[in-house]
């Protein structure tokens, strides 16, 4: 299934996409896709619905982010190992963790607001995999069956806040619409392999990141047994699992993000998002 929210800011309705592509309002049925209703068991009842009596919603809508209420936005820096070589970084050996503020989550067609103060907003297309229920201390032979499904994140970044200064990278990391998530969240049984998918972004429609998880460092089963060693997550929570190579940072001369660029991103069979920059 493909899960979205649409609405105004704040008063998203859940829905479904339908097999024609469009969109079925669930708000009958689920209060919000969150992490009270992306359990194994609500997911269950909701595929049996059958989809044509349930009320159409304009496409034209907004589309919010796909998941309500996250509790923890947990991310993996350097986690491809085509991207750490761009960056001049040895490949980690074990998963780099930080978090990202969950304020900056927005819809994936939100206009992106460049900082005040930014020089160095950067652009990072990265598989998201979304909890389905509570995890902790699980292998990973079994950490598959903690995932509700995914979607696509762009895990944008303020480089001179995150590496110039003192602290952790979380600072240049979570400001305000830094964090679009969607359009869809797509449940597991739809994708094959995790560990398999191409993934890009484009500036201005210039091709930027040109990508495939297939290159990730350390895969989706490992970062969920991973995390859930030194936290426990719980179903809504977000996972987002590093970016390819093409970032602005690694570009010569590097290339940032301005007002009125406009940012396109999908990974394959989880959607596609555009953001327009504006200042903030």
């Amino acid at each position: 299934m493909k899960l979205l929210r649409v609405g105004p800011t704040g008063r998203e309705k859940p829905c479904i996409l339908d097999a024609d592509g469009a969109i079925r309002d669930a708000s009958a049925f689920v209060d919000d896709w969150d992490g009270d209703s992306i359990t194994d068991d609500v997911l269950k009842q909701v595929a049996r619905l059958d989809l044509s009596g349930l009320p159409e919603v304009d496409p034209a809508s907004r589309t919010g982010p796909c998941v309500a209420d996250v509790g923890k936005f947990v991310c993996i820096g350097l986690n491809y190992a085509d991207h750490a070589a761009e960056t001049g970084a040895e490949v980690p050996s074990e998963p780099v963790v930080f978090f990202k503020a969950t304020s900056a989550i927005c819809g994936p067609d939100d206009n992106l607001e460049i900082p005040r103060g930014s020089t160095k907003t950067d652009w990072e297309v990265e598989l998201g995999v979304v909890i389905g229920k509570e995890t902790k201390y699980v292998s990973e032979a079994d950490a598959m069956d903690h995932v509700a499904g995914y979607c696509v994140v762009h895990d944008v970044s303020e480089r001179a806040f995150q590496l110039e200064g003192t602290g952790q990278w979380v600072k240049g990391k979570s400001a305000d619409t830094f964090g679009p998530i969607g359009p869809w969240l797509v449940t597991k049984d739809e994708i094959a392999d995790p560990q398999d998918l191409s993934m890009w972004l484009d500036v201005n429609g210039a091709a930027m990141q040109r990508g495939s998880t297939k290159t990730m460092v350390f895969g989706v089963a490992h970062l969920v047994s991973y995390l859930s060693q030194y936290m426990s997550l719980q179903a809504g929570d977000i996972i987002s699992t590093g970016t390819p190579p093409g970032v602005g940072l690694s570009k010569d001369p590097p290339q940032y993000l301005r007002h009125g660029d406009v940012v396109t991103l999908g990974i394959e069979g989880l959607g596609e998002q555009k953001q327009t920059c504006i200042d903030g």
